[in-house]
């Protein structure tokens, strides 16, 4: 018996492998099964008709009947298109279809066969109401046997996959709302997914027992009763149906989950499921605590902004960066002619390299196998080059202007830990200002429309060398854009700067370093108990770039609306408690201290006084001094040439002097503002001589 189970089980998982991994039915296939169901089945019609009537003569009818059906079945499915999709993935809509294809057979049949009547054999006793309600019959028995058909290879598809899966992770579906019973679709239409919902959450004082699509409702009082729920089903997860949805739950039921060890996810929103015919890899997405900010989701023109970028060349400099590899993602997903990433790390590069890879695979599998004609047109592998260069290197910069000319340039490319260049202003300079002469400079040599600079919020009145560097390069791009519109240099490049904050989960992100922190047990150390930060996720942070680059005319320096400043120190309490322990009592958290060039709080420049509105509610057109081209280029290329020979008080006195807003903060460089407002200060008949 145990080895007759055991044959069993493996005739099984060998038959599901074959159902689960066979391509799909050629379409012209699936037409000819079609056909084949709706003859069958009007035959079957007539044929019940004749039983039911007690009129046997009606079998010699059902013979012309399913001729007949077999003609104008063609005539509909060809009209409506039924045998397109593919036949494991049906769903609702497929069916209308379906519905729609026998409606069309039906409005075809019925005058033909009252046309036709006495050569199908009817007798003259035979009422034309009596062949109509024939026919109703017919339509019923086809939608249903089509019907069948769709729902038993679906069945089995499902039933395959669960075989050939070996772990199946259980999950609850927070709420029972609209949003929750189309996340339980989402989750059912992921045939390949290893997720089995088991039911839905809803907090409530009184118990109910009720299903909602199938699924069983969990009514719960207390966390006591959900423990028990969880354990009881094995519950692995449990999903969100939107990140707001998780963040109303952020201090209940979310630190309650992960204590018991279940994970948190949320259904991708639009953007991320497909952004422009590009799907995620990932069917759900793990809840973090950027996620539970309580920030309203970005809305951005998308139509815009993939009209801006249709067949154009595409440039991202720091393409392997946390701002600059997000944009590449979204970027890919719209119809460009090429997207050239551009960086100087060769591990992040790889990395980002190996993801695309398999984003194209992902694409591959997703082209129909039986239309070889758009399988050897498909160009989509073509769209990608990945290109190791420094910005520093002019020679090896040019290289890739010259082999793609880039239309669109996004310049990410900087350095932006403010103690490491408060430590290293030479370096500063190099990468953050000659960096984005270079681009710029070769930007306007190759004619390039748009170059979009990525700033920071700590250019705005710099109390750090990485600020002011950055400040600087603002003002470049933005006197060149200016000198180009006047006539004073040639070219045709227009250079758009945005600015924002500090993004959650980048690279050098608090984020990070308190998950490192509350890992190994604490303490978790922040530099200041009052120390607060504007915030804002990459993908958002992203979008909005994008639309930035599709408002932009040319030397705008675009402000971002960053909400309310995040105080880190709750920041810090929050991540503790997600991870399931108490501050200041499983988990310390230390203050060390604010660091070289930090300060307390940073600046946007987003009040009404300084900044007018866009179309967009959380952009806004910054109104900034503007400076003569030819001044800033000659203070730029001195500037640097001081960097070059790494003298680092002349370096950040000049910076000082081009920016006279820099007042180093916690710094070394506090002493050179004392001098200059000393000298500043002198009578001039004191230093005539």
């Amino acid at each position: 018996m145990a080895k007759d189970n055991s044959l069993r089980q493996e005739f099984l998982k060998k038959l599901s492998y074959s159902v689960v991994h066979f391509r799909f039915l050629n379409r012209w296939l699936v037409l000819l099964i079609d056909l084949l169901i709706a003859t069958v089945a009007a035959f079957i019609s007539y044929v019940v008709a004749a039983y039911l009537t007690d009129s046997f003569y009606f079998i010699k009818i059902a013979w012309n009947a399913a001729l007949l059906s077999l003609f104008t079945s063609l005539v509909a499915f060809l009209l409506t298109g039924t045998y397109k999709g593919i036949l494991r993935y049906t769903t609702s809509q497929e069916i209308w279809l379906l519905c729609s294809a026998t409606i069309v057979k039906m409005a075809i049949e019925v005058p033909l066969i009252l046309l036709l009547r006495k050569h199908m054999g009817f007798s003259a006793n035979i009422s034309n109401a009596k062949i109509l309600l024939i026919e109703f019959l017919n339509l019923g028995t086809t939608l249903a046997f089509l019907s069948f058909s769709r729902a038993f290879l679906v069945a089995l598809f499902k039933f395959s996959t669960k075989i050939q899966q070996v772990d199946i992770n259980n999950i609850l579906v927070y709420g029972i709302g609209e949003k929750s019973v189309s996340c339980i679709q989402y989750l059912e239409n992921l045939h390949d997914s290893s997720y089995s919902v088991i039911g839905m959450i809803q907090f409530s004082d009184s118990i109910y027992h009720h299903n909602i699509v199938g699924k069983k409702v969990f009514y719960v009082k207390n966390f006591e009763y959900l423990e028990k729920v969880i354990e009881k089903n094995n519950v692995k997860a449990i999903v969100f149906p939107s990140q707001m949805a998780a963040v109303n739950q952020k201090d209940n039921l979310i630190p309650f989950a992960i204590r018991l060890g279940v994970k948190i996810f949320s259904v991708p929103d639009t953007n991320e499921i497909d952004k422009g015919g590009s799907s995620v890899s990932a069917p759900l997405k793990e809840i973090k605590i950027e996620d539970l900010l309580g920030r309203e989701e970005v809305e951005v023109d998308m139509e815009s902004i993939a009209a801006f970028l249709k067949g154009k060349n595409v440039m991202v400099t720091g393409a392997a960066g946390s701002i600059g590899s997000e944009l590449c993602r979204l970027i890919s997903g719209f119809d460009i002619q090429k997207l050239v990433m551009l960086d100087s790390a060769e591990t992040p590069m790889h990395n980002l390299t190996l993801e695309f890879n398999d984003i194209i695979r992902r694409h591959k599998d997703s082209l129909s196998k039986d239309d070889p004609v758009a399988i050897a047109n498909d160009k989509f592998e073509d769209r990608f080059e990945f290109f190791i260069c420094d910005v520093r290197n002019k020679i090896r910069l040019e290289r890739a202007f010259s082999l793609w000319h880039p239309d669109i340039i996004f310049h990410a490319a900087a350095y932006k830990h403010v103690p490491m260049m408060e430590l290293n202003p030479t370096e500063a300079v190099r990468v953050n200002v000659m960096g984005t002469m270079h681009v710029a400079r070769l930007a306007v040599r190759y004619g390039v429309e748009k170059m979009i600079m990525v700033s920071t919020d700590k250019a705005v009145n710099p109390t750090n060398v990485m600020g002011a560097s950055k400040r600087i390069a603002e003002i470049y791009t933005q006197s060149l854009s200016r000198a180009i519109i006047n006539g004073e240099v040639e070219g045709k490049t227009k250079f758009i700067t945005t600015r924002f904050g500090n993004v959650l989960g980048s690279n050098g992100s608090v984020i990070p370093l308190f998950k490192e922190q509350i890992a190994a047990g604490g303490p978790v150390t922040v530099t200041h108990k009052d120390i607060v930060r504007y915030f804002m996720s990459i993908p958002e942070a992203c979008r909005l770039v994008l639309e930035a680059a599709t408002l932009g005319n040319g030397y705008e320096i675009f402000v971002f609306d960053m909400g309310k400043p995040v105080r880190i120190s709750d920041l810090a309490e929050n991540m503790i408690r997600l991870a399931g322990y108490k501050p200041g009592e499983d988990i310390q958290i230390q203050y060390t201290g604010l660091r070289p060039g930090e300060k307390l709080y940073e600046e946007l420049l987003n009040t009404k006084e300084n900044t007018l509105p866009t179309k967009n509610k959380k952009i806004f057109l910054a109104k900034v001094r503007e400076f003569p081209y030819a001044e800033v280029e000659k203070n730029v290329d001195d500037l640097i040439e001081k960097a070059s020979r790494i003298d680092i008080v002349s370096t950040v006195r000049k910076m000082k002097e081009m920016v006279p807003e820099y007042k180093s903060k916690n710094s070394v460089y506090e002493q050179l503002d004392k001098m200059i407002a000393e000298a500043s200060a002198v009578p001039a008949s004191q230093t005539s001589e």
